[in-house]
């Protein structure tokens, strides 16, 4: 596989946007994704810039690690949230212990089926382990079948929380999670 997964640098938060802006255009975006294609363009330069700050390599609350193609093009993301023991979590739940939180996991359609989701989530799950997680955690969409099934791939079960969606009613996300050993 000649693909370069590394985590993004701060100056880079044009082509984070460009990748999130592609993200929200899949035709599952919206089992995937809590924010739209509109609400995402909508969002002056300076948020793009905080972000690629925020999450960039070096950060130890957030990291956005991305695959570049043979090409340079960037190809795959996903984002690690860590979530520290005490506090709640984005959806209001508490976190009882250190953990990670994998979000944002994109491949575009043409690099899929290679292996390359799997090598991302690999790179975030070690980069939580060494952010001292003692679990690192997942949510999917009750639908997203294909998600659930690389999920299972690489080592996550569900746990039995459901957590339900606020702007789609009646529809509820799964977490998954992983155990540091």
């Amino acid at each position: 596989m000649n693909y370069k997964v590394r985590s993004i640098r701060a100056e880079e938060w044009r082509a984070v946007k460009a990748l999130r802006l592609v993200s929200l255009q899949d035709p599952v975006a919206h089992l995937a994704f809590l924010e739209t294609y509109e609400q995402a363009a909508a969002h002056p330069d300076s948020f793009w810039q905080e972000r690629a700050a925020g999450s960039a390599e070096g950060a130890v609350e957030t990291q956005q690690i991305i695959a570049e193609g043979p090409d340079g093009e960037w190809v795959g993301t996903l984002t690690v949230l860590m979530e520290e023991s005490g506090g709640t979590d984005w959806a209001g739940f508490p976190v009882e212990r250190k953990q990670g939180h994998v979000v944002a996991v994109f491949v575009r359609p043409d690099h899929r089926g290679i292996g390359l989701t799997e090598v991302l989530v690999d790179a975030g799950i070690e980069w939580a382990w060494a952010q001292g997680a003692e679990r690192v955690r997942l949510i999917v969409h009750e639908d997203n079948g294909r998600a659930q099934r690389l999920y299972r791939k690489v080592g996550f079960e569900p746990t039995g929380v459901t957590v339900p969606l606020a702007q789609a009613p009646g529809e509820t996300q799964l977490e998954f999670a992983l155990e540091r050993e």
